[in-house]
């Protein structure tokens, strides 16, 4: 990768970097009113980012996975959870539905996933599951796009101040 600047979106046009900010909080609430705990917000997310390339997120939506009580044993399944004995029903649907999410511009959400995750999530969690994809996968972009950068756990300073401190996401 190329250690050239880039842009810095959520620098460059805070506002609209604190609308998106306003609506992921918006989701966060939504989400928590519809059943989706913690621990399967942050598995989703953490996944999504890793599938997206987003190193920033992983490390973000990581720390906060750990603090909803994830282990680095369960993180470390997630590039393989389909062969994991680690994961809930409901997790492995929220995992599923990330996919296809992250994917959608190749078939959309499927029948069949939006079948089999339809079995194991209410319509509530689905819609709200569905809102936290829409959101993660579109905080990867701007950090993606911006090759936002990943210090070493002994350089955080240098991390932005909003995804340090947790306020943003």
């Amino acid at each position: 990768m190329s250690e050239q600047p880039r842009v810095h979106l959520s620098r460059s046009a805070p506002d609209v970097y604190q609308g998106l900010a306003a609506f992921s909080k918006t989701v966060g609430g939504v989400a928590a009113g519809s059943g989706i705990d913690d621990r399967l917000k942050e598995l989703v997310q953490v996944h999504v980012s890793q599938l997206n390339g987003c190193a920033y997120c992983v490390r973000v939506h990581g720390d906060r996975a750990t603090k909803a009580g994830v282990t680095v044993d369960v993180i470390a399944q997630l590039p393989v959870w389909r062969e994991s004995g680690v994961f809930s029903d409901r997790e492995r649907a929220g995992l599923e539905l990330a996919e296809a999410f992250t994917f959608i511009h190749e078939e959309g959400i499927p029948d069949d996933v939006y079948d089999r995750v339809g079995g194991i999530l209410t319509e509530q969690e689905y819609v709200a599951l569905s809102w936290i994809l829409v959101s993660i996968n579109a905080f990867n972009r701007i950090a993606v796009a911006g090759r936002y950068h990943v210090p070493p756990r002994d350089d955080l300073g240098r991390e932005d101040s909003d995804a340090a401190s947790g306020t943003a996401w």
